[in-house]
């Protein structure tokens, strides 16, 4: 997907204080962020103490964790088509490991995802959500819920 079709990130690179908490979380531990990120981009596939274990052996063991974590920035900008910004994924990460961390944790709020609850209970949230549009939708305007995103009948063609 070219750069003129990316969506825009939701917030910038060095906008950490706009979540102070994981702003600070990220600073002193980096593991518990990269794993709530993973889990959600994972949707689920990997949980948020597995990927932080991970995390936290490539930093002790192998070296520098950028070289794990800046492939989630790129699978992350793949499901949401957000561009290249400011430059590589991992070049992102190389230099500005904590700050990618954030921006990509506050991404994946501003997209509805709880990141403390993880994967499961966040859909499960979702999932209520969208329950209680379609009893409201079923309930003002008296029409037939199609089964489908768009509510009843009635609303989707007003």
């Amino acid at each position: 997907m070219s750069s003129e079709a990316a969506m825009a990130w939701s917030t910038g690179l060095c906008d950490c204080c706009e979540d102070a908490g994981n702003c600070c979380l990220t600073c002193f531990c980096p593991c518990v962020t990269f794993g709530r990120i993973a889990e959600i981009v994972d949707r689920g596939s990997t949980s948020c103490g597995t990927a932080g274990l991970l995390y936290t052996l490539m930093m002790f063991v192998v070296g520098p964790p950028w070289i794990y974590s800046c492939f989630y920035r790129t699978k992350l900008r793949r499901q949401y088509s957000l561009p290249k910004e400011p430059c590589n994924d991992c070049l992102v990460h190389c230099f500005c490991h904590h700050l990618a961390l954030c921006q990509e944790y506050r991404e994946l709020q501003h997209r509805g995802f709880d990141m403390i609850i993880g994967w499961q209970a966040s859909m499960e949230r979702k999932r209520q959500g969208l329950s209680v549009y379609i009893y409201v939708c079923v309930c003002v305007c008296g029409g037939k819920w199609n089964g489908k995103l768009a509510g009843c009948l009635r609303c989707f063609f007003l």
